[in-house]
């Protein structure tokens, strides 16, 4: 199914699975932050799944923020590492004939696995676990020692 982008940018970023924005077939919502909404998405000419970050048009038409979000895609795809996502493209979107702006979109590597928020709770899980677990047990009155020193290595 291809979506007019008019439908998909003045609803509130009403994407469902099977929408088409170019060459990219959304298959389902990933997460949402403080500058848009992310989708899984397959790559129907390459044939492989990314993540696509769409910039709502509240955004889009404020100069100050539309410019922050090109300085993100500029800045990630300027960097090669294997813990940051590789930009694929930014894209912008446009409904057939429409004198709307068009969609902005961050086109990046898709990363499978736990999102920030779960790994945060769970560090945060384990720091509290270990803080309790270490009151509970009796105190050194010097710090640990190598070869009878008393400086702590």
């Amino acid at each position: 199914m291809i979506a007019p982008l008019a439908a998909i940018t003045s609803s509130g970023l009403s994407l469902a699975p099977g929408t088409r924005l170019g060459v990219y077939e959304i298959t389902a919502p990933l997460g949402e932050g403080g500058m848009g909404q992310v989708w899984r998405a397959t790559d129907t000419t390459l044939g492989r799944q990314v993540a696509i970050k769409i910039l709502p048009d509240a955004f889009a038409a404020d100069p100050d923020r539309l410019a922050r979000f090109e300085r993100e895609a500029k800045t990630l795809a300027s960097l090669n590492h294997p813990h940051i996502a590789a930009i694929y493209g930014f894209e912008a979107f446009r409904s057939g004939g429409s004198s709307d702006p068009p969609t902005r979109a961050l086109v990046m590597e898709l990363v499978e696995g736990e999102d920030l928020s779960q790994r945060i709770a769970r560090a945060r899980f384990r720091s509290t676990r270990h803080s309790r677990s270490r009151s509970r047990s009796p105190r050194r009155s010097k710090p640990r020692t190598s070869r009878g020193s008393s400086i702590a290595i």
